[in-house]
């Protein structure tokens, strides 16, 4: 499995505790310094469900110079977003782990994070 983390964010430095008191394998990408492109961002939302809006930290300050409060949540500008993503990656919501089975979580929460390496385990 891999984990899109920020080192300095108290949930991702949790899960990687987690992952850790699991002995679970995994891979660590430091997203803010190889950020996923717009095909990576598109596989995880698939993965997990969601829609890029869903995963957008829009507190971020590059969110409202940006004006993505005002941004339609609909189909047609499901790419606007997923573009701001790649060229922003400080506004994906972390850590998110993709697992082996072809699953991902946004790891925010401990359950979170052991439903991944509960799968994994029975892979």
């Amino acid at each position: 499995m891999e984990i899109w983390i920020n080192p300095g964010c108290s949930k991702c430095r949790s899960a990687l505790s987690i992952l850790d008191a699991e002995a679970a394998a995994y891979t660590v990408r430091r997203y803010l310094d190889d950020p996923p492109t717009a095909s990576e961002i598109r596989e995880v939302l698939a993965r997990l469900g969601l829609e890029p809006w869903d995963i957008t930290r829009t507190g971020e300050p590059v969110a409202d110079r940006l004006g993505m409060a005002s941004w339609p949540r609909e189909p047609g500008e499901r790419d606007r977003w997923i573009g701001a993503l790649a060229a922003n990656p400080v506004l994906i919501q972390r850590p998110i782990i993709t697992a082996d089975d072809g699953s991902a979580v946004i790891g925010r929460t401990e359950e979170a994070v052991r439903s991944v390496t509960r799968r994994s385990g029975d892979a």
